[in-house]
């Protein structure tokens, strides 16, 4: 029997049940991984991934993810593909997914990713737009109950606890939002004046699960884990200067992590400008779970991928 399609377009289009699953998930697949035992549950399951803004760790752990599990990758560059452009994006989605069983995209509005999964016959992935990166926080999120929790028991580590965002109300900060609504956790945003959070964007009903501070320092104070993200990201680069004057008060430093749990974890997606964002002693430091992090994105994704076209297994 056929499932319901089911996309993965932001953060809240799963339940706190289904993401319990996928943490457990994702610790098997993962252990598979680390044992050289196959997996391969998307044998002659093609993945179409599409490409508006550049890539590192999204194309490689999508691409390698795929052909681990037995599938095969079909990569579209902006060149190739450029939604809307050379046809309407609802005529992409109608073409591609009778090709395909999987789509991937890394676009610039989430509206362009609305549109092509509305016309989608096979389920629609967010590899990041300008509003979300639910991928990156799903990493996140797995890495932390790695470090802190129980992959068996995933949700109860992360109730009651506290993520200090330091930085940019970007799509990050939406995603985090949008989790910690879900998740029961509460998340501490301090970002300089003009570039808050939209709440309207990141959709979230329960003011209780944020709290804005003004000083980053403040933002920290008992965090179990504190996070930021680049400055400026793709598409804002024309911003570069003004933001590097608006932001020098938000660069994680060790003071910010001496008033967070004295156990707490440094976490930020990549690519990192040590100096910048983050200080070189705090990203390179004992605290750090970057790498951990970043390899995480292949191992959720694989269980992401699995489940919306095979359901619970």
């Amino acid at each position: 029997m056929s499932q319901a399609l089911k996309h993965y377009l932001q953060f809240s289009d799963l339940t706190a049940d289904e993401y319990a699953y996928l943490f457990t998930r994702s610790a098997l697949i993962k252990s598979k991984f680390k044992a050289y035992e196959k997996h391969q549950p998307l044998i002659d399951r093609t993945l179409a991934m599409i490409f508006e803004k550049a890539s590192t760790r999204t194309r490689i752990s999508f691409e390698a993810g795929m052909y681990q599990m037995g599938g095969a990758v079909v990569h579209l560059t902006t060149g190739d593909s450029q939604l809307g452009r050379a046809e309407p994006i609802e005529d992409s989605a109608k073409v591609i997914s009778r090709m395909v069983d999987l789509v991937m995209i890394r676009t610039y509005e989430q509206t362009k990713i609305e549109r092509f999964a509305a016309n989608s016959r096979v389920p629609v992935i967010n590899g990041l737009t300008n509003e979300f990166h639910p991928c990156q926080i799903l990493a996140d999120l797995f890495t932390f109950i790695e470090h802190r929790g129980d992959v068996t028991r995933p949700l109860d580590c992360l109730k009651g606890k506290v993520v200090a965002w330091v930085g940019d109300g970007n799509n990050m900060a939406n995603t985090w939002l949008q989790a910690a609504d879900l998740l029961g956790f509460t998340v501490h945003v301090s970002t300089p004046s003009g570039y808050e959070v939209n709440q309207s964007v990141a959709g979230v009903s329960n003011s209780h699960c944020f709290k804005v501070f003004a000083d980053p320092l403040q933002a920290c104070q008992g965090a179990d884990l504190v996070t930021t993200d680049v400055w400026t990201s793709m598409g804002y680069e024309a911003e570069n200067e003004a933001r590097r004057k608006a932001f020098a008060a938000w660069c994680v430093d060790e003071a910010m992590m001496a008033v967070a749990k004295p156990d707490a974890l440094f976490m930020h997606c990549l690519p990192a400008h040590r100096g910048e964002e983050v200080q070189a002693e705090v990203i390179d430091g004992p605290q750090s779970v970057v790498w951990d992090e970043a390899e995480n994105r292949l191992h959720v994704q694989k269980a992401l991928m699995e489940f919306v076209l095979l359901g619970r297994l």
